[in-house]
């Protein structure tokens, strides 16, 4: 740990640890680079509540859950790059006709990429609409398999496969990946406290299942190929209008003012909103993920940092109040380092 940060860096380590033992997580880590250097690496706990489980090291996979939705959006991107999607304007009928066409006439690639396309689906499995594409902001999944489905249609490969041929081989990327089989490496999932835990694997690598599994430095990593715009070990491993494309404002404005600003996917930082998991002094052009077992990634490009916070318990802590802690995690790193 650097000197200059101690006292902010070990109060947000207290912080992180509070909230894992109040919301009943077995595991905790934070990771945090600072000018492409290590400030913290901090793991604490087990990877269940067993008894035997293994201690958390600095080679655990935690199962990351919707933060895999940052990986898809740079295969998105790569497909707007390589002009196999127009533009975000596109409209999805334009690739996918199959699609009812009366729900989902004006939905657009940028619609379902940053959470305003107005879609959902019931408990038959049969989609409906919600608002008109576009006016509003849902956190909603269709989106996210929408895309996951296009990508593999235009590549004829899952994005997990895209992703490892144009940018994990090249960076070196080992502890990250969808498992499929159990590995001592992988921290288990926590349900209720005194269940047995869940392992999140899936069925496939493909994509299509909320297996990805990273490492808390490698989490950091896929932040700073981010914040680096593309480039690693002054390599342009990634075209930097790739990663342009991801990490700004991309949607509409809405007419409500307290709805989130989205990039592809990511939390964008733009005018601070109430309903977004950003605080508000968090710097503008910053950018975050989460998931909802507690796996959260900050870049503040302003500052040159790179935050990895890391739990292994379904739920965010907060419960409907979720938000308020997102948002005061973020504003105390902020303020340690903006």
């Amino acid at each position: 740990m650097t000197q200059p940060y101690r006292q902010g860096v070990d109060d947000l380590v207290l912080w992180v640890e509070d909230i894992k033992e109040k919301n009943g997580s077995s595991a905790s880590a934070l990771y945090i680079l600072k000018d492409n250097r290590v400030v913290l690496e901090h793991y604490s706990g087990k990877h269940s509540h067993e008894k035997n489980a293994r201690y958390v090291r600095a080679d655990s996979q935690f199962n990351v859950a919707s933060a895999r939705k940052s990986y898809l959006a740079l295969a998105i991107s790569i497909a707007l790059y390589d002009k196999h999607i127009h533009t975000l304007d596109d409209p999805i009928l334009k690739y996918m006709p199959e699609l009812d066409t009366n729900l989902v006439k004006d939905v657009t690639i940028r619609h379902l990429v940053t959470h305003s396309h107005g879609l959902d689906v019931d408990i038959h499995g049969h989609l409906f609409r919600e608002f008109k594409a576009g006016t509003y902001w849902a956190y909603r999944n269709i989106g996210v398999d929408i895309m996951t489905e296009l990508i593999h249609r235009i590549y004829g490969k899952g994005f997990p496969q895209l992703l490892e041929e144009r940018v994990f081989s090249k960076i070196g990327l080992k502890e990250t990946g969808w498992r499929t089989s159990a590995d001592e490496r992988l921290v288990n999932i926590i349900g209720k406290k005194d269940e047995p835990p869940l392992s999140g694997l899936g069925t496939s690598n493909d994509g299509k299942d909320k297996n990805l599994f990273v490492s808390p430095r490698e989490f950091a990593l896929w932040g700073q190929l981010h914040l680096e715009r593309g480039r690693v070990n002054g390599e342009q491993v990634v075209p930097a209008e790739i990663i342009e494309m991801c990490t700004s404002v991309q949607n509409e404005e809405y007419r409500n003012a307290s709805l989130p600003d989205n990039g592809l996917f990511w939390f964008v930082q733009g005018i601070p909103r109430l309903s977004s998991e950003l605080g508000e002094r968090v710097p503008r052009g910053s950018y975050q993920i989460l998931g909802v077992t507690g796996p959260t990634l900050l870049v503040l490009p302003s500052s040159n940092v790179v935050v990895v916070k890391m739990y292994n318990k379904r739920y965010n802590y907060g419960g409907e109040n979720y938000l308020d802690y997102l948002r005061e995690f973020s504003n105390k790193v902020s303020d340690l380092f903006c």
